[in-house]
C-alpha cells in the first residue's frame, strides 16, 4: 500500500488573465495527504524560467541538430529543510505555504513555437530516502513589462514609396502611408491611411497585411519563420487616378507578445502596405509594430512623455498644466547681456549707491565685437570701432511691458586723444605694424606736371627752381 495519497501544488492568481510579470510575488501552497507516517528528507518549491531552441537540418548526407538554451531565472525555497536524519510526518493532511518573488530584471514573455519555447513554471519536490521523488509542476503565464521607450511608440509612423511603370513611356506611381501608432495590445484596432497617385496606365490594387517573424538563434545557425496573420485588399485603382484608402483592422486576441529581450528567440510583427500590380514588382512600405500586454495599453501615464522627446524637453511635448518657462531664442542664454530675460521685474536699486542698479561687477559686460586696438594705432589715428546694434532695442527706453535685460557695466571714458585727421584707406586702417615717428625732412622738389622729353625746343628748368636753398641760409647772389 502506498504511503502518499496525493501531492499537489496550487498558487494564487494576481489578475483575471492569470499572468505574472517582473517583480510580482508568487503565493501558493503544497498539500500532502498521507495514508501513514513517513520520513521526509526535504520538501522544496522551485520557480524557474528557461528558453530552449532546437531543430534539425540536413548537411550533405547527415542530419545536424541545432540547439541552444538560456536560463532566465531560478529560485528555490525549502518548505522542509534538508536533514540527513529525516523529518517525520504523521498520517493525514499537511499544508505548506510558500511565497516567492519573481526577479525584477528584464525577461522575455512566455512563448511556444515550432522550433523553440520560453517556459516559466513552478515545481514542488518531495524527497524521501530509498524512494522516487514525488513532483508536481505548474506552468505560469509570464508577460514582460520591460518595454523600452513604451510611450514614444504611441506616435504615428509615416512612409512613402514610388515606382516607375512602363517600357516606352515610363510613368510614376506614388504612395504615402500613415499608421496611427507603433504599439498595440491584442484586440486593438490598427488604422492605416494610404494616398495613392497612379500616374501610369496600369491598374493596381492596394493591400495591407500583418505578418509575424520569429527568428531562432544558435551559436552556429539561425532559422527564420514567417506567418501571415491577416491580409486585406481594397478596390482596384485605375490608371491616371488618385485615391485615398483607409483600413481599420482589429487585431486577434491571441497574439503573442513581441519578444525583444531574448538572445536566442526574437519575435516581431510588421504591417506591410503594398500595391498589387500585374506583371510588375509590387511597391511596398513596411512598418514594425510592437504587441504589448493589455494592461500596458491604457494610454499615456501622468508625467511620461508621449513622443520621441522626454517630458519637459525643449521642443517636445510636456504634460504640465502650467505654462512653459520662457526660453531665450537667440545666441545668448536667458538673462545674458543683449538677450531676453525671463524676469518681469527690474533689478533692485541700492539706495545711496553711486550706481542705479547696485554695485559694479554684479553683471558682466558683453564681449567686444572687435578686438581692442593697439596703443600705437590710437596715437596715430582715431578710428571708431563699429558697435553691433542690440536686436532688442534700448533696454532703458523700452516700454514697461517688455522684458528688460540686465544693466550694462559702468562705462569708463578714455583720456582725450589727438585731434582727428583723415583716416587712411581701409587696407591700411588695421595695419598692426608700428609706424616710425615723423621727422622734419628737406623740402621736396615741386611736382613736375610737364613732360620735358616731349618739349625739346624749350630750355630746361633752372637749378635753383628744382633745388631752392634753405630759408636760413644767405643767398650767394647778394
Amino acid at each position: 500500500m502506498p504511503s502518499v495519497q496525493s501531492f499537489k501544488m496550487t498558487y494564487d492568481l494576481l489578475n483575471d488573465r492569470g499572468t505574472f510579470s517582473e517583480g510580482d510575488p508568487v503565493v501558493g501552497k503544497v498539500t500532502l495527504v498521507l495514508f501513514k507516517e513517513i520520513t521526509v528528507e526535504s520538501l522544496s518549491v522551485k520557480a524557474k524560467g528557461d528558453c530552449d531552441v532546437r531543430w534539425t537540418e540536413k548537411q550533405g548526407d547527415r542530419q545536424k541538430t541545432c540547439t541552444a538554451t538560456k536560463r532566465c531565472f531560478k529560485q528555490k525555497q525549502f518548505l522542509i529543510a534538508e536533514n540527513s536524519n529525516g523529518t517525520v510526518l504523521t498520517a493525514g493532511t499537511h499544508v505548506f505555504n510558500f511565497r516567492m518573488n519573481i526577479p525584477s530584471g528584464s525577461m522575455p514573455p512566455s512563448f511556444r513555437g515550432d522550433y523553440g519555447k520560453i517556459v516559466y513554471k513552478l515545481e514542488a519536490r518531495l524527497c524521501r530516502s530509498w524512494r522516487l521523488d514525488r513532483t508536481d509542476e505548474k506552468e505560469i503565464c509570464f508577460v514582460s513589462k520591460a518595454i523600452p521607450n513604451l510611450q514614444s511608440l504611441n506616435s504615428s509612423q509615416v512612409g512613402s514609396t514610388d515606382k516607375e511603370i512602363g517600357i516606352f513611356g515610363r510613368r510614376k506611381v506614388d504612395m504615402d502611408v500613415i499608421v496611427d501608432k507603433s504599439v498595440y495590445a491584442p484586440g486593438e484596432t490598427v488604422v492605416v491611411l494610404a494616398k495613392v497617385h497612379n500616374a501610369s496606365s496600369s491598374n493596381m490594387t492596394p493591400k495591407v497585411s500583418l505578418y509575424q517573424d520569429v527568428v531562432y538563434i544558435t551559436p552556429h545557425s539561425k532559422k527564420q519563420q514567417r506567418t501571415t496573420i491577416f491580409k486585406v485588399a481594397d478596390s482596384c485603382i485605375n490608371g491616371t487616378t488618385q485615391k485615398d484608402v483607409k483600413w481599420a483592422i482589429k487585431l486577434p486576441h491571441d497574439l503573442t507578445q513581441t519578444i525583444q529581450n531574448c538572445d536566442i528567440i526574437k519575435l516581431g510583427y510588421y504591417v506591410k502596405v503594398y500595391l498589387d500590380i500585374s506583371f510588375s514588382f509590387d511597391p511596398e512600405v513596411v512598418f514594425p509594430v510592437v504587441i504589448i500586454p493589455p494592461d500596458l495599453a491604457h494610454g499615456p501615464q501622468p508625467g511620461v512623455a508621449v513622443g520621441p522627446y522626454p517630458a519637459g524637453a525643449f521642443g517636445g511635448q510636456g504634460n504640465s498644466d502650467f505654462p512653459p518657462t520662457a526660453v531665450a531664442m537667440g545666441p545668448y542664454p536667458a538673462g545674458a547681456f543683449g538677450g531676453p530675460s525671463n524676469s518681469n521685474f527690474h533689478p533692485p536699486v541700492v539706495p545711496g549707491g553711486p550706481y542705479p542698479y547696485g554695485q559694479p561687477g554684479s553683471y558682466s559686460a558683453p564681449p567686444p565685437a572687435y578686438p581692442a586696438q593697439p596703443a600705437h594705432m590710437s596715437q596715430r589715428y582715431n578710428i571708431p570701432v563699429p558697435q553691433a546694434a542690440s536686436p532688442y532695442g534700448d533696454p532703458y527706453n523700452a516700454p514697461s511691458s517688455t522684458l528688460h535685460p540686465p544693466p550694462r557695466a559702468p562705462t569708463f571714458h578714455p583720456p582725450p586723444s589727438a585731434p582727428e585727421i583723415q583716416p587712411p584707406p581701409f587696407s591700411q586702417a588695421f595695419n598692426m605694424s608700428p609706424t616710425a615717428p615723423a621727422y622734419d625732412t628737406l623740402p621736396s622738389a615741386p611736382m613736375a606736371n610737364t613732360d620735358f622729353l616731349s618739349q625739346s625746343d624749350e630750355a630746361p628748368p633752372a637749378y635753383l627752381l628744382l633745388f631752392p636753398p634753405p630759408a636760413n641760409e644767405k643767398s650767394d647772389a647778394k
